[in-house]
């Protein structure tokens, strides 16, 4: 069993222990989409997948916020919010701006990439480097910048 599923085992009974429904119903949340994938997939999911897992899930929660600030819902917005809070907790320290422009930066040069073409290659070294530790829609903004 990965060390971060471990983790998660053990926030979750320390959330029923101390009756913290909110947290609860997050931790069960990523406990069911782990477990989704692993029956879907027949593998047990390592760290690495994990963090790529915990990284969509915010992203998708990120996506609910901007559509429920667009229709007026603050109060749903809020929720989202404290999901997103509760699945920070689990991932990696995230990277500054300065430090995925110098990963992005090694990877054009790694490649050889001269030109947007490339674009495909770049992400494909930058992506591993900062799963989980960085929006990956900022990491492309910054691929395309330096490709461009």
């Amino acid at each position: 069993m990965s060390t971060l599923k471990d983790t998660l085992a053990q926030s979750t009974k320390e959330a029923m222990k101390a009756r913290d429904k909110d947290r609860l119903a997050t931790l069960r949340l990523i406990n069911a989409e782990i477990k989704r994938v692993e029956v879907d997939e027949r593998i047990e999911l390592d760290d690495a997948r994990i963090l790529a897992l915990l990284d969509k899930m915010t992203k998708q929660r990120r996506d609910s916020i901007a559509q429920y600030e667009k229709a007026d819902r603050p109060e749903l917005a809020a929720v989202e919010q404290a999901e997103i809070d509760v699945i920070k907790e689990f991932l990696p320290e995230q990277l500054s701006e300065a430090e995925i422009s110098e990963i992005v930066g090694a990877a054009v040069k790694d490649t050889g990439a001269s030109g947007m073409a490339d674009m495909g290659k770049v992400m494909a070294q930058v992506k591993p480097q900062v799963q989980g530790r960085a929006d990956m829609g900022t990491v492309s903004k910054l691929v395309k910048a330096k490709l461009g």
